[in-house]
C-alpha cells in the first residue's frame, strides 16, 4: 500500500503569518505551560521509533513516523501553521503507543499526539492552528461520537448493522468500488460489526448484571467493574465472564449504575473536553461505590482511566461545581479538586489480568481451581495494554496456568491490528491492511483460538480472519478463557467447533 498523498508542504513557516507576534500567540495558546515543547525537545532523532511504528511500516514515510510527527508538532509549537498535509500525517497516527516503550529517551509521544489532535478538534478560542475539517469529515466524526460512547444508541445501531450483514450487504459493500470510494467508513462499519460471537458461538440473550455480584466463599476484596460502551453492547458475555471470574477468586463485584462511557474514545481522538465530561461522571460513580479497586476489561478504557489526573488537570478540562456527595461530604468540583479526585480514582484502576496477578501475589495464589482446556491459543497484545500500560506478562501467566492450554506467540512484534479506537472507521484502508497482516501472523501460529483483552481488537481481528481462506480461529477475551477453565466447560464453548 502506498502512502496517501496530500498537496502542499507540511507547515507554513512562522514568517508567513501576518506577524511574528501572531505566531507567538498561537504557540502560547497551544502550549501555555511549555510542557509540550519540553516533551518534544526530548526527542534526539535516533530513529528507534521507526521500526516500531505501524504506519511507517506501511508506507516508509518519515512524516508518518513518530519522529516525523514530533517534527510537525515542534514546528506548530514554534508558530508555524499546519497545512492539510501535516494534519493528515497526524490523523494517520494510530495512537498505538508502540513508540513510547521503544524510545530510549523516554519521549512522551502519547501526550504530544493527544494534544496535537485537540488543535483540530478543539482549537483555542479565536485561533486556527491548522485547516478546518471538511463538512463531510465533521459529519462523520459527529455521527461516531454521538453514537459509540452511548450504549443505548449503539445498541439501536447494532440491529440495523446485523440486518445488513444478514442481507449480505457487507460483502456487497466490500466489493463495490463506488461504496469504497464514496462511503469507505460505512463499508468498514458493515465489515466490522459482529454478527455473532467470534468462532460461531451462539449469541446469548442480553443479560443485565446485578448491582452486586457476591464473592464465592471468603471475601478477599471489594472491586468495582467498568462495563464500558462497545464491550457492553457487542460483548456482554465478556462482562458476565469477568464478574464470574472475580467472584470465583473471592471478590465482591460492584457494578455502579450511571457509570457510562469512560471517555477513552474521545480522549484518544482529540476531544479532550468531551472526554473530561465522561471522566467526571465515571469518577463520581466509582467514588459512590467505595471500592478497593476498579477492574477494567478493555485495554483502551484502562489506559485512559489511568490518565484521568492529567486529563482533568488540563485547563481545557474545566470544572464543575456539581455538589457530588461521598459519605455525606460535598466533593470539590474545581479544576484542582477534580484533578485530585481523578488521581485517587486512577490509582485504583487495574486491568483484569493486572488485578488478578496482584491479588494472587498478596493473597496466596488463585482460589478457584482451573480445569483443562486442551487448545493452542495465540495471545494478541492489545496496544493500550502492552505499550500504554506496560502489561505484557500478566495475561500470559494467567493463560499459562490453565492445564492443557498452550500459549502461542504472534510473530509480528506486537504490531497494532489496526483497530485503534475508531481508527478503523476513519482510516479504513490503512486499518484493513494492518488487519490483514495481523490475520496472517495469527494464522502462522496454527492456533485455533485467539485471545485478546480489548473489544476493538476482537472486532478487528475477527473481521480480518473472516476475510482469509479456510476455517478462521475463534476470538475470545481472556476473561472468557479463565471463566471456561474455572467452570470446567469444554473448549468448544470458546472455539465453537
Amino acid at each position: 500500500m502506498s502512502a496517501p498523498t496530500q498537496g502542499g508542504g507540511p507547515t507554513q513557516p512562522p514568517e508567513k503569518r501576518a506577524t511574528a507576534a501572531a505566531g507567538e500567540a498561537v504557540a502560547h495558546a497551544l502550549d501555555p505551560t511549555g510542557e509540550l515543547r519540553s516533551a518534544a525537545s526530548d526527542c534526539v532523532h535516533c530513529g528507534f521509533c521507526l521500526p516500531a511504528c505501524p504506519t511507517y511500516q506501511l508506507w516508509g514515510e518519515e512524516m508518518d513516523s513518530p519522529r516525523g510527527r514530533i517534527h510537525l508538532i515542534t514546528q506548530a509549537l514554534a508558530g508555524a501553521e499546519l497545512t492539510e498535509a501535516a494534519s493528515a500525517h497526524l490523523d494517520r497516527c494510530l495512537g498505538c503507543m508502540a513508540c513510547v516503550p521503544a524510545c530510549p529517551s523516554g519521549v512522551r509521544y502519547d501526550r504530544l499526539i493527544e494534544a496535537a489532535r485537540t488543535w483540530t478538534e478543539e482549537p483555542p478560542p479565536g485561533l486556527s492552528p491548522g485547516p478546518a475539517r471538511s463538512r463531510r469529515e465533521r459529519a462523520i466524526r459527529a455521527a461516531i461520537f454521538a453514537t459509540f460512547p452511548y450504549p443505548r444508541r449503539l445498541r439501536a445501531l447494532a440491529g440495523p448493522l446485523r440486518g445488513a450483514q444478514w442481507a449480505r450487504l457487507d460483502r456487497l459493500a466490500g466489493r463495490s468500488r463506488s461504496t469504497q470510494r464514496l462511503a469507505p467508513e460505512l463499508a468498514s462499519a458493515l465489515r466490522l460489526a459482529p454478527g455473532g460471537p467470534p468462532g460461531g458461538r451462539p449469541r446469548r440473550r442480553r443479560a443485565v448484571l446485578p448491582a452486586r455480584v457476591p464473592a464465592r466463599a471468603e471475601r478477599r476484596a471489594v472491586v468495582g467493574m467498568l462495563t464500558g460502551c462497545v464491550q457492553q453492547v457487542f460483548f456482554p458475555e465478556v462482562n458476565i465472564a469477568t464478574a464470574r471470574v472475580l467472584a470465583a477468586e473471592g471478590c465482591d463485584v460492584i457494578i455502579p449504575s450511571g457509570q457510562g462511557c469512560c471517555g477513552a474514545l474521545s480522549l484518544h481522538s482529540g476531544r479532550a473536553s468531551e472526554a473530561a465530561g465522561f471522566a467526571r461522571r465515571t469518577i463520581a460513580a466509582f467514588e459512590r461505590a467505595g471500592v478497593d479497586a476498579i477492574v477494567v476489561n478493555s485495554a483502551g478504557c484502562g489506559s485512559a482511566m489511568k490518565e484521568y489526573g492529567a486529563l482533568l488537570a488540563a485547563p481545557q478540562a474545566g470544572g464543575e461545581q456539581d455538589g457530588t456527595v461521598q459519605d455525606g461530604t460535598v466533593q470539590d468540583g474545581t479544576v484542582a479538586g477534580w484533578a485530585a479526585r481523578a488521581d485517587a480514582t486512577s490509582g485504583k484502576v487495574r486491568d483484569l489480568s493486572e488485578f488478578l496477578v496482584e491479588l494472587f501475589g498478596q493473597a496466596g495464589g488463585p482460589r478457584a481451581a482451573r480445569h483443562e482446556l486442551p487448545v493452542t491459543a495465540a495471545y494478541h497484545d492489545a496496544c493500550h495494554l502492552a505499550h500504554a500500560q506496560r502489561i505484557r506478562q500478566q495475561p500470559r501467566d494467567l493463560l499459562g496456568a490453565i492445564p492443557g492450554l498452550e500459549v502461542a506467540e504472534v510473530g509480528d512484534g506486537g504490531t497494532c491490528c489496526g483497530s485503534a479506537g475508531v481508527y478503523n472507521l476513519l482510516q479504513p484502508e490503512a486499518a484493513r491492511e494492518l488487519g490483514e497482516r495481523k490475520a496472517a501472523a495469527v494464522r502462522a501460529t496454527g492456533a485455533s483460538l485467539v485471545v485478546s483483552a480489548n473489544p476493538g481488537c476482537s472486532l478487528q481481528i475477527a473481521a480480518a480472519l473472516a476475510g482469509t481462506s479456510g476455517a478462521a480461529p475463534a476470538v475470545a477475551h481472556i476473561a472468557e478463557v479463565l471463566d471456561a477453565s474455572i467452570r470446567g466447560l469444554p473448549v468448544t464453548a470458546l472455539t465453537g467447533g
